[in-house]
């Protein structure tokens, strides 16, 4: 099943793709929502082949999975590659200038069954696609006011505003 949302956003392009690149932020995020963050040993801990080894709780059961870098295209993309027990995937985010204070944010998630109980899960998620590209869209818009308030509160604290 492959998701695709782009959502525009009032920040400039570099400081929405150092955001995305903050991985130690994001980390941070993911520990304060209740996820273990740990990176595997064998990793290197930036640029591409950095790993994250992520367990939580998602719709109420223990899940893990393995979030590695894939792609860094610096001010263009970043690519991620997703392992789990069940599913495989991709996920890719991507920045564009629209004006010097303005970016778009594309977000392409691509996920793939590895057994029978998740291929069922994907089928009916196919069947209510639109309302889960809805939430897709409504997640990639608060993952873009989130950078857009980050933009805007660094430039009160430097008194440009």
């Amino acid at each position: 099943m492959k998701l695709t949302s782009k959502s525009d956003l009032e920040a400039p392009l570099s400081f929405v793709y150092a955001t995305l690149a903050d991985h130690a932020a994001w980390e941070r995020a993911a520990i304060r929502q209740g996820a273990q963050v740990e990176r595997p040993a064998d990793a290197p801990r930036t640029g591409i082949g950095a790993a994250w080894r992520i367990r939580g709780k998602v719709r109420g059961k223990p899940r893990q999975m393995l979030l590695r870098l894939t792609e860094t295209a610096p001010d263009k993309a970043m690519g991620y590659s997703l392992d789990s027990p069940s599913v495989e995937g991709t996920a890719r985010f991507e920045v564009l200038a629209l004006s010097p204070r303005r970016t778009r944010l594309r977000v392409v998630l691509e996920v793939r069954p590895k057994t029978l109980a998740a291929r069922l899960f994907l089928n009916t998620l196919r069947l209510t696609r639109r309302r889960v590209e809805a939430k897709f869209d409504a997640r990639t818009a608060q993952l873009a006011q989130r950078i857009a308030a980050g933009y805007q509160d660094g430039l009160i604290r430097a008194g440009r505003m």
